[in-house]
């Protein structure tokens, strides 16, 4: 089954060091490719905006997320949003074809040992949040009022699948000596002669003329013969069991402190402190 890693990374360096790993792991050129961000941005014509002014219809139709539609297969994919985001403001995509699960795996511990961006990470760095709003904290004013926006992270728990092991059937044919006993029967001919005298009698008269008599031993041997049966059967199965993993992360929000200044005086002196 075939399958595709991608690395980002903050330097054309760190790419570029990316592929020369790979390369040396047995990853041919025909399966990885080195691009900038910029190169598909240029190509798409959007320009290149900071994290804190970047708004999710912005850059939804550029080629980098044309790029991670198609990787993730769906227009309204959340991993595809968040991809896109973090690569936008990254230097190098790294990409590698791969032609199993075995083969990805391999493809996607070289890029971060090489220094691939933790993409969920730097996602909640740089402000992003479900749906691909990005929000900025600051301050912002309008007809004379000053506000402050409270930020909230929330933890995002997804599944991936990886492949923990597996077992192969593999037969071949070996040959051990063995032995049998049988008991074989032969036939030995002996021949008596005793000395006799005696007068002849008419029997002897009658068996006094030309002739022969015959006979023939007879030996067994041994007949071998081979018979194959079946003695056992092997098979391979699965068995699927559940566990519950606890996951436990930090998350950041941002408070509002609220001073009161008095200035009735002349001098500011500072009042009760609420927070929010």
């Amino acid at each position: 089954m075939n399958q595709t890693v991608v690395g980002i990374f903050d330097s054309a360096e760190e790419a570029q060091q990316a592929a020369r790993q790979l390369a040396a792991a047995g990853f041919t050129k025909d399966y990885v490719d080195v691009a900038s961000s910029s190169a598909y941005r240029n190509a798409s014509g959007t320009a290149t905006t900071s994290a804190a002014t970047t708004s999710s219809s912005a850059s939804d139709d550029d080629s980098i997320g044309g790029f991670f539609r198609n990787l993730f297969g769906g227009d309204d994919d959340e991993n595809a949003r968040r991809y896109s985001h973090v690569a936008r403001q990254s230097s190098s995509l790294v990409t590698v074809h791969c032609h199993s699960a075995e083969n990805a795996r391999q493809a996607a511990e070289i890029l971060d040992q090489a220094g691939a961006i933790d993409v969920e990470e730097r996602a909640a760095q740089t402000g992003y949040a479900l749906g691909n709003n990005l929000q900025a904290s600051g301050t912002a004013s309008t007809q004379g009022a000053v506000s402050a926006q409270v930020i909230e992270e929330n933890l995002q728990v997804g599944k991936r699948v990886e492949q923990t092991g597996g077992a192969r059937l593999r037969s071949r044919i070996v040959e051990r000596p063995v032995e049998a006993h049988v008991r074989l029967r032969e036939e030995h001919v002996t021949v008596e002669r005793t000395p006799v005298n005696r007068p002849a009698t008419e029997a002897d008269f009658a068996a006094f003329k030309e002739g022969q008599v015959e006979i023939t031993e007879s030996a067994e041997r041994a007949v071998v013969g081979k018979e194959a049966r079946v003695v056992e059967e092997v098979t391979l199965g699965k068995e699927v069991t559940e566990r519950e993993e606890t996951i436990r992360d930090t998350v950041r929000k941002t408070e509002v402190d609220i001073e009161r200044l008095d200035n009735t005086t002349g001098t500011g002196t500072t009042g009760d402190t609420n927070r929010s």
